[in-house]
């Protein structure tokens, strides 16, 4: 798959956008399956690991377990099945060093523009970088382009407008951009929001503040779940250590598959159950209705998980409590809220939720014309309509991230192959007839919908939808016939729309 690469620039065969989870998943795909390519990992930080490296809130961790989080090819040897972020950043950073790969990262190397070239069969990528007097710019060539950069804006948070803010005499706290010395300890801490982030935090700070409030709109779907998975030990400890983590990460898929597909068959039945669970924790049924009790149905928004139960510990020993409410205006004392409460606070924590950014926000160019995301469809939820040897890596929103990870960067593997079978420099997927038109991510969740318009979309049939079903992909992935969408570019020519 060579290519002639421009003059003066460096030429890579294969360029990964991001050294995060994905992207040392992607590298390590990359160089097992095809150990005569040249690449490279671009990461716009200073340090691996993406959002591991990047939150640093407390209590930090991951809301699904480390056996199916965790790579296929590297087994979770931690006693915790749902992991802190501390633990999953030395298990990548352990990964990239086990397997040579950190030599294959580029730090402080952020990707601003890719422009495709067809009469080349190349990129290339416009680079900045961070230097002691201030910004420079790069470029190289490669010939295949891979984001694992996920969809999170790292340099953004979601941070809407709250009236009287500047009235405020406290501190006010974004998680994604925590304070190194945050002194909370014996403070009346306000938490604002009620997903992952909040119910992590809740928890964590309440071990050493006077009292922390979780303030939300409305109630949020929260599952307490094992901390260790007790079934997982005992399988460790009889099979050596490969079988036992490919036996514990299959019992835990099926779990988690079999779990979702009760929630959206069975919603009411759900309810039923998940209500139930909270009850027993909490033994108070007037409060689960009025703060856990939420108007739509498990799985509509992604379900966050609590192990052992500590949000709910928390609130039982009255170091926490859940208030649902609107805001009406900060006042120097803290918020008050449309009920006429005051709730007093020291420390605002803002976890109103993340922004979402396409690919880690490359601008893309093919043959001179700009591509514009929304109008291009996604194949096997890995390559784009209209932009050839280009990939990216999207995850499950039901179940692990790295589980449909690992599946993308085993197929963009099996599509170099292809290329090299046939003599292709480059190819791009295009579908046989026209597709309808359906969003990329279908979660209600509020962060999801504020910027989903502006990523490509899925179609209505295999193999153009982004299914959340793991054990499907994994059966059909890498079985489809690729003759049948992949198309060669043999020329240069104008984005088509589909």
């Amino acid at each position: 798959m060579s290519a002639a690469p421009s003059l003066n620039a460096e030429h890579l065969d294969v360029v990964i956008v991001g050294a995060g989870l994905s992207g040392i998943g992607a590298a390590y795909r990359l160089q097992t399956e095809h150990p005569g390519r040249s690449y490279a990992i671009l990461e716009a930080r200073d340090s691996l690991g993406g959002t591991w490296d990047l939150f640093r809130y407390p209590g930090i961790r991951s809301d699904s377990d480390m056996f199916t989080l965790g790579y296929p090819f590297k087994p979770w040897r931690d006693a915790k099945s749902i992991a802190d972020g501390p633990s999953i950043l030395r298990y990548i950073t352990e990964t990239a060093a086990e397997n040579g790969i950190d030599r294959h990262i580029r730090f402080g190397t952020k990707v601003i523009a890719a422009e495709w070239d067809s009469t080349r069969s190349h990129w290339t990528l416009t680079l900045e970088h961070k230097t002691a007097e201030g910004v420079a710019h790069s470029s190289l060539t490669a010939n295949f382009l891979y984001a694992c950069s996920g969809y999170y804006d790292y340099d953004r948070g979601h941070a809407p407008e709250f009236p009287g803010l500047e009235d405020f005499a406290g501190q006010v706290v974004h998680p994604q951009f925590w304070p190194e010395n945050l002194d909370y300890a014996g403070k009346k801490v306000v938490v604002i929001g009620s997903g992952a982030t909040a119910v992590t935090l809740v928890p964590a700070m309440a071990a050493d503040a006077e009292l922390v409030t979780m303030l939300q709109r409305s109630p949020t779907w929260i599952s307490a779940v094992p901390g260790r998975d007790k079934l997982a030990d005992r399988i460790r400890e009889t099979l050596p250590p490969k079988l036992a983590h490919r036996v514990i990460r299959t019992k835990n898929i099926l779990f988690n598959v079999g779990f979702y597909q009760y929630c959206r068959r069975r919603p009411e039945a759900a309810r039923k159950m998940l209500l139930g669970l909270t009850t027993r924790i909490l033994k108070d049924r007037e409060l689960v209705a009025e703060h856990f009790t939420p108007d739509y149905d498990p799985w509509d928004q992604r379900l966050c998980a609590v192990p052992d139960a500590d949000f709910f510990k928390a609130m039982r020993k009255g170091r926490a409590q859940v208030v649902t409410d609107h805001i009406e205006t900060f006042v120097p004392e803290g918020i008050r809220l449309k009920s006429g409460r005051v709730l007093e606070a020291d420390v605002v924590i803002t976890a109103t939720g993340l922004q979402l950014l396409a690919f880690g926000g490359i601008t893309l160019t093919v043959d001179g014309a700009p591509v514009r995301l929304s109008d291009q469809f996604v194949w096997q939820g890995t390559m784009l309509t209209g932009v050839p040897n280009f990939a990216v890596c999207i995850g499950y929103t039901n179940a692990s991230w790295t589980l449909r990870a690992d599946l993308t960067s085993r197929l963009v593997c099996r599509v170099l192959r292809y290329m090299d079978r046939n003599g292709y420099s480059a190819v791009v997927p295009q579908p046989d007839r026209d597709l309808a038109q359906r969003p990329l991510l279908e979660l209600a969740s509020g962060y999801i919908q504020r910027s989903i318009g502006e990523f490509p979309r899925q179609g209505d049939r295999q193999p153009w939808t982004v299914r959340q079903n793991y054990l499907l992909d994994s059966a059909t992935t890498m079985r489809r016939g690729l003759s049948r969408t992949l198309r060669p570019v043999r020329a240069a020519k104008t984005l088509q729309r589909v």
